[in-house]
């Protein structure tokens, strides 16, 4: 149990290192059998102890600590309920990531990483956060996507493990930074679909993401 919680807490405070997040935004939480951990409401997620994380009946909802969870809730447990095979779930407000969604765009393929492991980005409209319908639209696509992009709001990636749905996160921000970058200096030169293909099907690829899956949680 302590490893699952001290993964949680290290990851927590990578979001807010690698600026995920500022201030007390976005939240986390992990599958422990019928059960999952999630990152307790209001607080700067470095700041979040072992002893912190709030823990949920992922059947029916019920809080079993004494913490409030992330006004996120609902979303978090839509994902566990639409995919077993979904163990991690994390909710940034990444920069690059935003503003490219916000004004309408896609974050398009344009180095080999991105498309090769982020397979399939899902990406909805504007709905007013922390209620049941954004964990509907999101629970609409997530069993499908290793990424959703909430326009206006931010970017939910979900894995087999915390380190996959974190790298998941890592790429999309980073393709949406040099989209953006590329877009401002020039016209960018994206990858075609037979490009992205391609790349999904190295065997590079493939092995280095079955590391991610067998990393803890």
């Amino acid at each position: 149990m302590s490893e699952i919680l001290k993964e949680l807490s290290k990851y927590a405070a990578k979001m807010v290192d690698t600026n995920l997040v500022v201030g007390a935004g976005g939240n986390l939480s992990v599958r422990d059998d019928t059960y999952m951990y999630i990152s307790p409401s209001g607080y700067d997620l470095k700041e979040i102890t072992e002893e912190d994380w709030v823990k949920v009946k992922l059947e029916t909802g019920e809080v079993m600590s004494e913490l409030k969870p992330s006004s996120e809730l609902e979303m978090h447990l839509e994902c566990f309920r639409r995919s077993p095979g979904i163990k991690a779930v994390l909710h940034a407000h990444p920069t690059y990531s935003i503003a490219v969604s916000s004004a309408g765009q896609e974050i398009q393929p344009m180095f080999p990483d991105y498309p090769a492991m982020v397979k399939k980005v899902s990406y909805i409209d504007y709905v007013i956060p922390t209620n049941h319908l954004i964990a509907e639209a999101v629970g609409e696509v997530v069993a499908e996507s290793q990424a959703v992009v909430m326009r206006n709001h931010g970017v939910l990636t979900v894995g087999a493990t915390m380190k996959e749905a974190f790298f998941y996160m890592q790429l999309t921000e980073e393709a949406a930074k040099v989209y953006a970058i590329s877009s401002m200096v020039g016209k960018p030169n994206i990858l075609s679909e037979e490009e992205c293909d391609d790349l999904r099907n190295l065997s590079a690829e493939t092995y280095r993401s079955s590391l991610l899956k067998k990393q803890k949680l």
